[in-house]
């Protein structure tokens, strides 16, 4: 039986003043795939998520979910069952780990649904079940990307965005984040979207990869293709026109 494809872009152009972003994007992800989005600096990858998330202005095109076009406004996308991570981390150093969930979990209206989802989360990151009561900015760097991660599982979404989890972190702790990730995907069935320079890593346990260069789609198949076709290496060695 065919997965449903679960969140798709069609031919979106975003502008960042005379810039092109994003110029003429295709893009889908499918019901509990992990999907890497890969290629130079300024190719416009970070820019994908925050348009989904409702953080970039679209220009033109549209963002279906569930095939149903919808305009991408934060709350309201966290609402439908979308999650961002953004990158660096973001938690709120000065609240304990059991606070920065709870803030995770703010469309969660009834408070032991709360405390049973948090309980549930804490269950995936025991470290931070352990360290439920501290202030966060005490947290390692490691432990503070698991936090990140964590708090956006706190709405149970259905697809998860992620821009540069592993960004600053020792190889050891990027073994560790990308291990929960795949955890993540495999045990709640939730659908990935990663934005990631740990390349050849990433692609170790994707699904499908889409390569952009100057705002454009220029490659998407599977992570393994990826790997052999030459295309990363065209795109970041300038090759391409």
């Amino acid at each position: 039986m065919p997965k449903e494809t679960l969140l798709q872009l069609k031919d979106i152009h975003v502008n960042y003043g005379g810039v092109k972003a994003l110029d003429g994007v295709d893009i889908g992800i499918d019901e509990g795939e992990i999907v890497a989005l890969m290629g130079p600096n300024g190719a416009g990858k970070s820019t994908i998520l925050k348009t989904i998330f409702g953080l970039a202005p679209i220009y033109s095109g549209k963002i279906l979910y569930h095939e149903k076009s919808f305009n991408p406004i934060s709350h309201q996308v966290v609402d439908m069952g979308i999650a961002f991570v953004p990158q660096g981390r973001r938690i709120f150093t000065h609240l304990t780990v059991e606070e920065n969930l709870e803030i995770g979990g703010f469309i969660i209206k009834d408070r032991n649904e709360l405390k049973r989802r948090t309980t549930e989360v804490m269950e995936l990151f025991p470290i931070l079940k352990q360290k439920r009561k501290d202030r966060s900015g005490t947290l390692s760097g490691g432990q503070q990307q698991m936090l990140a991660l964590a708090r956006g599982l706190m709405a149970d979404p259905k697809v998860l965005l992620l821009d540069e989890p592993t960004l600053g972190l020792a190889p050891k702790i990027v073994k560790e984040v990308f291990a929960k990730i795949k955890e993540i995907n495999e045990k709640h069935k939730t659908a990935i979207m990663i934005v990631e320079h740990n390349i050849k890593s990433v692609l170790d346990f994707a699904h499908r990869a889409y390569v952009l260069n100057r705002g454009k789609v220029v490659f998407n198949d599977t992570a393994k293709q990826a790997q052999t076709s030459g295309i990363l290496e065209n795109v970041f060695m300038g090759r391409m026109e």
